[in-house]
This record gives C-alpha cells, structure tokens and sequence, in this order.
C-alpha cells in the first residue's frame, strides 16, 4: 500500500514537472497557440456544416475553413495593420513638426466656451488652462512617440510575426479537423465530475464566442462606421482614429464616444454647428446604438458578463498579456466565477460521500458518553 502511494506520488511530481517544462517551451508561441484555439473554437460550427457536405473528409473540411478564415480575418488584418502603420508615421510626423498641434484646437474650444463654463473649471481646480493645455500638448507628443516606436518596432520584428503566423495557421488547421476528438480526451483527463466538465467546457466555449464573435466584432463595426465619418468629415488621420474607437468600443462604458464625443464638441464650439450635429447624431444614433442590434445577432443567448467585470478583467488582461488580453482577461473572469459558482456543489458531493468519512448532523450533535 505504501508502496503504491509512493509509486503514485512519484508520477504526480513527473507529471508536473513534464508539463511545467512542455509549457515553458510553449511560452515564446503562446499567442499564436491561444488565437489558433479561439479560432478554431469560433469556427468550429463551419468546419462541422462543411464536413457533413463533404460526407465526412475532415481535412477537406478543414482546408476550406482554414481557408474562410484568412480571407475573412487573417487578410484582412494585415492590411489594415500595414495601412494603420503608415498612418501612424504621418501623423506622428505631423505632431512633431507642429502641423498637428493638441494644443491649438484646446484654446480654440476654451475661448468658445461661455464665462460660466470657466466658473465651473475654475471650481474643479481646472482654471488653469495654459496649464492643462500645455499638459495634453507634452501628452500627445509623447503619446505619438510611443505609438510610433511600438509601429517601428513591430515592422523590425516582421519574422517573427510571420512565424508565429505561420505557427497559427497550422495548429489551426489541426484544431478544426481533429478539435472535437481532442475536446472529448481532454474532457477524461479533468478530475471533475460529469456536470461541472460540462459547465466548465460550455462556459470557456460561450466566452470565446461571446468575447471574439460579439465584442470584437461589434467593437470593429463601430470603430469602421465612426473611421468613415470621421472621413466624411474631412477628419485628418480617420483610419487612426477608427481604430482607437475600435479599441475603446471593446471596454464597457468608455466605448468610442470617447473620441467622437470631443470631436463633436469641438465642431460645435468653434462655429461649425452641421459638422457637430451630424457627428452627434450618427454617434449616438448609430455608433452608439449597433452594440444593441449586432450582440443579440451575434451571440444569441449566450450568458453574458456583468459590463464592471468584462471592463476590469479586460483592463488587468491587457496590462498582463498586452492585446491577448481583450479575450484572455473575460476568459479568466469567466472560468474563475464559474468555478466559485460550482463550489456549493462540489462541497455538497464531497460531504456526501461516504469515502471522505463525512459527519452526519445527527452524529455531529450527539452527545459524548463517558466512555467517549
């Protein structure tokens, strides 16, 4: 008996020690890996239809789906990528040579604003306005710096991309054709049991859904719908600023009003009231409105995260896994409550099996004799 547990505890520490080093390994690829299975997790109902067409050939099935997704998703990002690259240069050589001056535009919509409005600020703390113009000038020059060397720094490292591109795409393909066999043996190897797999295997794959098929998609219609706009207008620089929206749309309560909000302001204030009514309207008519129509759409009835949690957890996964972090932080709050909200149930299994030596309330409450 001894011998066995030995023999038992033995293999949990190489086990572990196996899979903390295969992790290790993993690491420098571990974002393409986690891209591949969300994908492979959104796509999986493609692969399923397509497979059933072609009476069964899973790699056929797999070829075509893999295929759906560089056209839909792969190829298009990079070339939105490369024309928001060169976009970023421009404008950050414009803010350097003082043609895009922060600055300008802020005494502009200062010297519109009623004497009132200056009572207001100067009671916030706010009075000083050189001051908090010279702040968001210094602001936007280090902020345009810092974009642009994140731009250059990403073109300098384009091997790499393009292998853990190509590392993406391959696991992808394996995923799609071999994913729901790899699903049901990971399924034997988690030491729960049958209902919480269950729960724990439907909640990661509602989140996948709900976060990359509903939020980020939801979060790109608005920041390409604000990005026209913004180029109707005559807005410099609107593929920049679409894709900011794009980025804020994805965290509750920020949303791309962000930016589009000040912009109208600004054109309100500074006499070009058509410009600012039209931006107004189409932000909170249509910008403001889409995430409203597209989520129902898009993710049905899937169990939806409270926003406080999406916008704290997306906010901590960015700061720990940069921009895997929009879906990896949700993902996380995800799994942790769904785990806590099996808890009671697991506690309720343990104390009902006879194994564990669990006290009855009857033996709990009853009495000591003296013989005890």
């Amino acid at each position: 008996m001894k011998n066995s547990s030995l023999y038992f505890r033995s293999f949990l520490v190489m086990l572990t020690a196996a899979t903390i080093g295969f992790i290790w390994i993993l690491l420098p690829y571990y974002a393409a890996l986690f891209w591949a299975t969300a994908l492979a997790v959104l796509f999986h109902p493609v692969q399923r239809r397509l497979q059933a067409k072609f009476h069964g050939r899973a790699n056929l099935a797999a070829a075509v789906t893999l295929l759906i997704v560089l056209l839909i998703v792969i190829i298009p990002m990079i070339v939105i990528t490369g024309a928001l690259i060169q976009e970023i240069a421009s404008v950050y050589k414009r803010i350097a040579s003082g043609e895009f001056n922060l600055g300008v535009y802020f005494t502009q919509i200062a010297n519109a604003m009623p004497p009132s409005v200056h009572n207001v600020l100067s009671f916030l703390g706010l009075g000083d306005l050189l001051g908090v113009q010279e702040r968001l000038t210094q602001g936007a020059v280090a902020g345009g710096r810092f974009i642009a060397t994140q731009a250059v720094s990403l073109g300098q490292n384009t091997a790499q991309l393009l292998i853990g591109l190509g590392v993406m795409l391959y696991v992808l393909f394996f995923l799609l054709r071999d994913g729901a066999q790899l699903a049901r043996h990971s399924k034997q190897l988690i030491p729960l049991s049958e209902e919480h797999k269950q729960h724990f295997i439907r909640k990661f794959a509602t989140v996948i859904r709900a976060t990359v098929k509903g939020n980020i998609v939801v979060a790109i219609t608005q920041g390409t719908l604000g990005g026209v706009m913004f180029w109707i207008l005559g807005i410099q620089g609107a593929l920049l600023w679409g894709v900011v929206m794009t980025l804020l749309s994805l965290l509750p309560a920020v949303g791309a009003a962000l930016i589009w909000a000040p912009v109208a302001v600004y054109f309100l204030v500074t006499g070009a009231i058509v410009e600012g009514i039209v931006l107004t309207l189409f932000g909170v008519l249509v910008i403001g409105l889409i995430d409203n129509i597209l989520r129902p759409i898009l993710v049905g009835k899937d169990t939806k995260l409270p926003d406080w949690v999406i916008l704290v957890s997306t906010l901590g996964g960015l700061s720990v896994f940069g921009l895997n972090g929009f879906v990896i932080g949700p993902l996380a709050a995800a799994i942790f409550m769904s785990a806590w909200d099996l808890f009671p149930s697991a506690v309720r299994l343990y104390q009902e099996d006879p194994e564990n030596g669990s006290i009855s309330p009857e033996t709990a409450t009853r009495k000591p004799t003296s013989q005890e």
